[in-house]
Order: C-alpha cells, then sequence, then structure tokens
C-alpha cells in the first residue's frame, strides 16, 4: 500500500511537471478566439484588441473569428465542441449566462462545458430618457410611471438581449407597469428615443454616452456597483434608488478539461495585456473598464449571473421565438 501511494504521488509530479513544461512551450501555433457575435460590436471590438496583444506577448497569432447565428448560441457551442487543447478561446458576453434560462434546448452548458480564464472589462447599462419626459431622476421616473401605468414604454437592442433583461430588471424591482419595445440593436432604440419615438431606453454605456454627453437624451443612471468614469456625474441605481446591476461583460473561457498550466498561463498574459496603458486607455475610450481576474472570480460571476438572470427571466415571463 505504502509503495502504491509512493507510486501515483510520483505519476502526479512527473505528470504535472509535464503540463508545466507543455504550458511554457504553448502557444506553439495559431490560437482561434471565437467571438459568437458578428463583426463590429463591442464583444468583438475588445476581442480584437487583446488578440493581438496576446499575439504580441506569446509569439503566435490569436485570431478572431465571428460565428455569429442563434443569439451567440452557434458560436458558444462550436467552442464547447473544440478540442480541450488551448487552441480555442471563446470571448463570451452576457448571452452566455443568459441564454440558458431563455432558450429550452442550448448546445452548451456554462458551467461543465468550459474552462473560466478570466473576465476582461465590463460597461453598465444606463437607463436614459427623451429630455421631454418629465424625469430629471430615477424616483421621479417611478413616480411618473406608476401615475401613468402601461404609459410609458422603453426600447432595447431586442428580445432577450442583455439591454432587455436589464430593463425588466429595473421594471420588476419597482413593479412599474411600462411596456418593452425591441429593435435589432443598441444603436436603433437610442436613435428612436432620440427621435421620442420610445421615450425611454435602456442601453449600453459605450453606444450611449455620446449622446448623452450631447444633450440628445437624459441619463437617469448607470446599472453598475460604482459610477462609470465615462459618465462620472450619472449616478449609479443604488444611489438614485436602489442597488440594482447589469453590466456589459467580456470574458475568455476554454474548454472544459484544457490543461489548468495552460488556463494559468493564459490567465497571467491576459491580465498582463489588460493593464497594458494603451490598452486601458482604448478600453476607457469605448466606456469600458477593466476586470481581469483569477479563474475562480469568474466562475463565481457565472453562477451569480446565471441565477440572476433566470430569476428575472422567469418573473418577467420572457419569451424567444
Amino acid at each position: 500500500m505504502l509503495l502504491r501511494r509512493q507510486f501515483l504521488a510520483l505519476a502526479a509530479s512527473v505528470l504535472a511537471s509535464a503540463s508545466r513544461a507543455w504550458a511554457e512551450t504553448y502557444p506553439s501555433r495559431p490560437v482561434r478566439v471565437i467571438v459568437p457575435v458578428g463583426p463590429g460590436g463591442q464583444n468583438d471590438t475588445i476581442t480584437r484588441l487583446v488578440a493581438q496583444k496576446l499575439s504580441e506577448s506569446l509569439g503566435q497569432p490569436f485570431y478572431v473569428e465571428n460565428q455569429g447565428g442563434a443569439s451567440g448560441n452557434a458560436g458558444m457551442g462550436a467552442a464547447a465542441r473544440a478540442a480541450a487543447d488551448g487552441y480555442t478561446i471563446l470571448a463570451a458576453g452576457g448571452n452566455f449566462v443568459i441564454n440558458p434560462s431563455l432558450y429550452a434546448k442550448i448546445p452548451y452548458d456554462p458551467v461543465h462545458d468550459f474552462a473560466p480564464v478570466t473576465l476582461l472589462c465590463a460597461s453598465p447599462h444606463a437607463l436614459v430618457a427623451h429630455p421631454s419626459v418629465q424625469a430629471t431622476s430615477v424616483r421621479e421616473l417611478v413616480a411618473l410611471a406608476k401615475a401613468s401605468p402601461g404609459k410609458l414604454s422603453y426600447g432595447s437592442a431586442g428580445n432577450g438581449t442583455p439591454a432587455h433583461l436589464a430593463g425588466e430588471l429595473f421594471r420588476l424591482a419597482f413593479n412599474l407597469d411600462i411596456t418593452h419595445v425591441p429593435f435589432g440593436g443598441g444603436g436603433p432604440a437610442i436613435t428612436s428615443t432620440i427621435g421620442g419615438h420610445v421615450p425611454l431606453a435602456v442601453s449600453a454605456v459605450p453606444t450611449a454616452v455620446l449622446y448623452i454627453r450631447a444633450g440628445n437624451v437624459r441619463a437617469l443612471a448607470v446599472m453598475s456597483a460604482k459610477r462609470s468614469s465615462a459618465l462620472p456625474d450619472v449616478p449609479t441605481m443604488a444611489e438614485a434608488a436602489t442597488p440594482l446591476e447589469a453590466d456589459i461583460v467580456t470574458g475568455l473561457l476554454v474548454p472544459a478539461r484544457t490543461a489548468p498550466a495552460i488556463i494559468d498561463r493564459l490567465q497571467r498574459e491576459t491580465v498582463k495585456v489588460m493593464e497594458l496603458p494603451e490598452v486601458r486607455e482604448h478600453l476607457a475610450k469605448l466606456g469600458f473598464e477593466p476586470i481581469a481576474g483569477t479563474p475562480a472570480e469568474f466562475a463565481a460571476w457565472i453562477e451569480h449571473e446565471i441565477a440572476k438572470w433566470a430569476k428575472v427571466v422567469h418573473d418577467a415571463g420572457i419569451t424567444v421565438r
């Protein structure tokens, strides 16, 4: 029995050493980074910035492959089925933790099919109003909505999108009778509010920030734990009324069973990238703040967000086709 334990300990030590040595030579060929949305969006832009820096630091191309469709399910499913060798990475956004509650069947399990590497950055949603709306604060808007049930509406990037769920999180928190109006993206939603067609919008800060600064729409609050550096004068929802958080995020994951040493190297190199002054400056211009951390922190975030949005989907009765 003693000899067996000694053999197992020796074997484990040899395997750990081999894994570390393998990780030190990683990557030895190009690495695919799947972005489960089309090109040009925030997730895509951020991922391309990080991929370029990882290519420079690790000496192999990290190339972005856009696999849009089915609200991100197609690309996330492809990443889940990829070999667990470190040469396929998923750059996930909010739909990664929302879709499990929205769809009866999805081609991935967010917990068991993936190993978290690190979150990259976050930006909050903002609750904005057309200047004609007779409310300059969240509390005034709530009072206005309760005085005129069914009269107000808010636009979002589309049914089942993170902006839609953020809007429902707000509606449920105050038990408001307001109507959701889905658009085909964040741009059309904010444009409709600027035009006065839909009085309110829930929009990602990067989409709305220029219009807020120009006074085209009035920002009532940001849905984050702290104020956005892009909109330092806009209160958080907690400051304005009650704590509500709904961030736009991007994070990196790899298929489950990827060697821990490779995950560790990817995480360490990505954190270094996110600390580069030029990266932080670029993110700030986009309205994002870096939040790179450990795989364990990312895993805890995933667990929390899945539960939070599952409750919103259930309580709001959200369905998708």
